[in-house]
């Protein structure tokens, strides 16, 4: 048997462990496999594994000291599935994102300044780089505070994340098929790629209103069968290809807001809906609210699209999510050299995970 050194955190809306690096093998096929005993998988209830039988509990952080200049830490998301033997590493967890720098600072890859310390985060995933803020009073980590988010009860220290330059991150453009709106199995769909390529529909195109829970939406099984047709196809349109064992591109049904946000998201994993919300998958439907002629932008409101810095309220099952989005317009292209959000985080237990 195999002892590696692992912290479990929550962070942000998720769970997961957070190892180093050099704890792990560095071959993909062999890191997968440490991955799969970790986490218990392919197991609907992760029993033989410290997973917990969701898609939200079952993500793994890899962070390594960076090269890169002007870079702290390295940061590989891995998405383990739940109910089959795969790893998925072609995305970024903005939730998991929280921990890395608390994780770092810990781990001694930082050091820590008096107050607060900026950790610069190189997501190998996607190639955004993102910047955290960490509170750090006296040059330690504090998790305490008087910070809430939606979906985790209690309070905690704040932690600042801003995406620095995350358009295209997977595709290589905003608008990946070229289109604010396509016409896929006669639904109208928007496929923007801000920090994650996204499938955007109306909800009440699929015959929803957009307000359901998570359950009333997992047990829809003809409209998750639908949307994933629409997914697939709509993936080729945006250059990716067969994405039928993949995670992405996400996929998010749309609604007027009903609690003065900016709009409302169930957005879905892609084959279940997350029980609140994704940071990476808020972020690219608040920056398509701000997209003339975009499915987001026919039901967002109090949107002021000449402004340069947007505060936009993504609402969804457990509350709300808020981003800043800072935009740049010249002539007909959008730019968002930034994006932030506040997000908190804690570690559950410190030891070692046995494989």
């Amino acid at each position: 048997m195999k002892r590696i050194p692992c912290i479990l955190m929550r962070s942000g809306t998720s769970k997961g462990p957070f190892l180093l690096a050099s704890d792990v093998p560095s071959a993909p096929k062999e890191r997968d496999q440490a991955l799969l005993k970790i986490m218990g998988s392919p197991h609907q209830s992760q029993i033989d594994g410290i997973g917990g039988g969701s898609s939200i509990s079952s993500k793994v952080a890899i962070i390594s000291p960076s090269t890169r200049p002007g870079v702290d830490v390295d940061y590989l998301f891995c998405q383990v599935i739940v109910n089959e033997a795969r790893v998925d590493s072609s995305l970024n967890c903005g939730n998991m994102l929280s921990g890395v720098g608390p994780f770092a600072i810990i781990k001694g890859l930082v050091k820590a300044q008096d107050q607060e310390t900026t950790v610069r985060i190189y997501n190998q995933n996607t190639g955004v780089i993102v910047e955290a803020k960490i509170q750090t009073p006296k040059g330690e980590v504090s998790f305490d505070g008087e910070t809430t988010i939606d979906g985790v009860p209690g309070q905690s220290a704040p932690i600042e994340l801003s995406f620095l330059d995350s358009v295209g991150a997977k595709t290589g453009q905003l608008l990946s098929t070229g289109h604010p709106i396509d016409l896929i199995d006669d639904i109208e769909v928007s496929c923007i790629d801000v920090s994650v390529p996204v499938v955007m529909m109306l909800a009440k195109s699929l015959g929803k209103s957009g307000y359901e829970s998570k359950q009333e939406l997992d047990q829809d099984k003809d409209l998750i069968a639908k949307m994933e047709s629409i997914r697939q196809k709509a993936a080729i349109l945006m250059g990716m290809g067969d994405v039928s064992q993949s995670v992405i591109p996400k996929m998010a049904l749309l609604a007027e807001p009903r609690f003065n946000g900016n709009v409302t998201s169930r957005y879905f994993t892609p084959k279940d809906c997350h029980p609140s919300h994704a940071v990476t998958g808020a972020i690219c439907i608040a920056t398509a609210c701000l997209i003339p002629g975009s499915v987001a932008s026919k039901v967002a409101h109090n949107i002021l699209s000449q402004k340069k810095s947007h505060g936009i309220i993504v609402e969804h099952p457990a509350g709300k999510i808020d981003a800043v989005i800072h935009k740049e317009i010249t002539g007909d292209t959008i730019d968002i050299p930034k994006v932030s959000f506040i997000r908190t985080a804690r570690p559950l237990f410190s030891g070692e995970v046995i494989i």
